[in-house]
């Protein structure tokens, strides 16, 4: 009986975790490392490129999730409002293209001209780097910070509460850590919970 209560506890603890635990990437305070992504300019981009740069706003997302469909105009904006003041976006594609076809390099070119992107839009080919900053939803952010370091994970999550409508925002998560950055001020909301769909291996 002792045996079969051990199993049970055993089992119950893995279920737990499974749903419960991190992700393996980046925690707040990391040093991110560089990347060398195909743009759908056909370019290979990197953050070393962004020679004038205090920062990044790197968004893990994708054409087909509705998610980040929904984002795609405040994804936009954030590059507007930012990019300017030394923080640009830089989109991340990480799906798999054999499982989900519309986020194929051709379906992401014609996208981002339906849509006038102004921010790079890459391709995590071989889904090498979501891995490593553990980005596990679409869309998901990470503001990054340029130091003596490197560059620094300041914030991981979402872009703000309210996927549905963003005239119904109540807190815009990425705009407060990055004003903060720009301020020279702690970040009050450095983690938040990623609300998306799930990136397809």
């Amino acid at each position: 009986m002792y045996t079969l209560k051990t199993f049970i506890a055993v089992i119950a603890f893995t279920v737990v975790s499974a749903f419960t635990s991190t992700s393996t990437g980046y925690k707040v305070g990391d040093i991110a490392t560089d990347f060398n992504l195909k743009n759908i300019d056909g370019k290979m981009v990197s953050l070393s490129n962004f020679k004038e740069a205090k920062g990044f706003i790197v968004i893990f997302t994708c054409n087909t999730c509705p998610y980040a469909v929904a984002y795609e105009d405040r994804i936009e904006e954030l590059n507007k409002k930012y990019a300017s003041k030394g923080y640009p976006v830089v989109a991340i594609m990480p799906n798999n293209t054999d499982v989900k076809p519309g986020d194929n390099m051709e379906a992401m070119q014609a996208r981002a001209k339906a849509k006038g992107f102004t921010f790079p839009y890459l391709m995590d080919e071989g889904q090498k780097i979501y891995p490593q900053y553990g980005a596990t939803k679409t869309p998901h952010v990470y503001v990054l910070q340029k130091t003596s370091k490197g560059n620094q994970v300041k914030y991981i999550g979402a872009i703000d509460d309210n996927y549905q409508d963003a005239s119904a925002v109540n807190t815009k998560y990425v705009e407060s850590a990055v004003d903060a950055l720009l301020a020279g001020k702690e970040i009050k909301e450095k983690e938040t919970r990623a609300i998306g769909c799930s990136i397809k291996v």
